[in-house]
């Protein structure tokens, strides 16, 4: 006889089957009843948990992305710290991003909410991976933390989202490596002349 699942082990049972419905189906071929069968539980289990496929989505993607944490230690040198969150995204982006745009765009055709709302839904409890960083840098006086304003602090993961988002792919390692040294952190390093 099959032991029962509970809790966590249940959740995660639920969610990977979610997972493998979108990525086989997209969004619009999601249905409760695909993942409960492919779970192998009831439709009532899943309603207890999340109340409509497009909250089941999410959690299953926001699992997903779980797997690919971007934390970075402190290797004591800026660029070679941004260059390994960068690579960490890339990694999630490898692991999600054909999903996630089949996902986002059949999503958004239901009319259910605003990208930004989405993009809220799927950060949700996330700690900005980047701000460590940029607080260790700034420590180690690499950066100016006065030039570390809203639009500066997020243009990495602006310029790799939509390039995500447009060639459904996460960018090359040279273009991700441009982006740091010729965009990035000429914006925010500390002009030692005027020092």
């Amino acid at each position: 006889m099959k032991e029962r699942r509970r809790g966590a082990d249940l959740e995660e049972a639920l969610l990977e089957a979610a997972w493998e419905e979108l990525e086989e189906h997209g969004y619009a071929g999601l249905t409760m009843e695909g993942v409960a069968a492919r779970a192998g539980t009831s439709r009532p289990v899943l309603a207890r948990r999340w109340d409509g496929k497009a909250k089941l989505a999410i959690a299953a993607i926001r699992q997903q992305m779980a797997r690919y944490p971007l934390d970075v230690e402190d290797h004591g040198d800026l660029r070679v710290e941004l260059l390994e969150f960068m690579d960490r995204l890339s990694s999630r982006a490898k692991g999600i991003a054909a999903v996630f745009t089949l996902f986002s765009s059949e999503y958004f055709q239901g009319g259910l909410t605003t990208p930004r709302d989405l993009h809220a839904s799927l950060m949700e409890g996330n700690p900005a991976a980047l701000m460590p960083i940029l607080d260790r840098a700034v420590s180690r006086g690499e950066v100016d933390p006065e030039k570390l304003f809203p639009p500066i602090v997020t243009l990495l993961c602006d310029l790799f989202r939509h390039h995500v988002i447009m060639t459904f792919s996460p960018p090359s390692s040279t273009l991700r490596t441009a982006w740091v040294d010729s965009i990035f952190l000429p914006l925010v390093r500390i002009d030692r002349e005027s020092v």
